[in-house]
């Protein structure tokens, strides 16, 4: 079973005249790299989530495709946990920039490819089967996707549904996709088979001190290949028109991905390998503990920006 990874914060809309994620955005070392660019059409985002509400006034419509599947991309009940989740994460990504949302990368293109089922009550945790994430990986892969995003968590799931999972994630590196993954929310340390695969890159959610969230899983394998990113109180799209404030990995993934969608839209002749490399190498410190580092996305850019030119 597949679970949305969000906690539930400040119910209800966010309070008006906030910041949107900026002091988010400043403890990763966003902003300066988003004054640079919004990001390229040509680097695609898989968002596999819940459906969004595609004509939403502070989202960059134009910049947002649909990925057929089972389930549409576009919401059809605004008040469903699924919606919100979907809608929220994409604000992160993909929102107009003076939105209440932190807006990273809105002029890449996001690949909304839905695998939450809508269901009445915004407390509802999302869900969806294994299987359908191994079919989305795939058809985001097809669409010619360059990062997923994956802010879920997986629940032990069958012995054949983690065969074909991990087949999935092989063929993501063996095409160069980018896969980052939500840590999930149990507090709990360990991995599963998403964020246990060599070629994913795991997000636990941190406070804005960078201090990692207790709800927060971490692990060796999120340790060494992963980072840390805001995951408290960020602000962004509600399905419902209003600005909502969520937290947990389900939140702090998409800063990770984003920072790699604007990393790459810099530097767009680079391979998946490249890119990766540099945000792992940007933290110059082993990665010997089961606490990933925080996310430097100026240190990623700086160290391509040292020996490439950008085109």
């Amino acid at each position: 079973m597949l679970r949305a990874a969000f906690i539930a914060q400040n119910q209800g809309p966010a309070p008006s005249g906030g910041d949107g994620g900026q002091s988010g955005l400043d403890a990763v070392k966003l902003a300066a790299l988003m004054e640079l660019s919004a990001g390229r059409p040509e680097i695609s985002i898989g968002l596999i989530d819940g459906p969004v509400v595609t004509d939403h006034p502070d989202l960059t419509i134009g910049h947002i495709r649909e990925v057929p599947g089972k389930l549409g991309s576009a919401c059809v009940r605004t008040d469903s946990a699924a919606c919100q989740h979907g809608t929220f994460v994409a604000g992160i990504l993909s929102a107009k920039r003076g939105s209440p949302a932190p807006a990273i990368c809105p002029d890449c293109t996001l690949l909304v490819r839905t695998v939450f089922t809508e269901t009445p009550g915004e407390l509802e945790q999302p869900s969806a089967e294994p299987g359908e994430l191994t079919a989305a990986i795939l058809a985001c892969i097809e669409a010619g996707a360059r990062v997923l995003n994956l802010s879920l968590a997986l629940m032990q799931p069958s012995t054949q549904a983690k065969r074909t999972l991990l087949e999935a994630l092989d063929h993501a590196a063996r095409r160069g996709v980018v896969i980052v993954a939500a840590a999930g929310n149990q507090g709990t340390v360990g991995s599963t088979v998403i964020t246990g695969h060599p070629w994913v890159i795991p997000v636990a959610a941190c406070g804005l001190s960078g201090k990692p969230l207790n709800e927060s899983n971490l692990g060796h394998s999120i340790g060494r290949r992963g980072f840390r990113a805001p995951g408290e109180q960020i602000t962004s799209l509600g399905s419902e028109g209003e600005a909502i404030t969520l937290g947990g990995t389900s939140a702090a993934a998409p800063f990770v991905t984003g920072a790699i969608a604007l990393v790459w839209s810099q530097f767009p002749f680079l391979s998946a390998a490249q890119i990766r490399l540099a945000f792992v190498h940007a933290h110059a410190r082993a990665r010997t503990k089961v606490t990933p580092p925080l996310l430097n996305a100026w240190a990623a850019y700086q160290l391509l920006l040292a020996t490439h030119s950008r085109r």
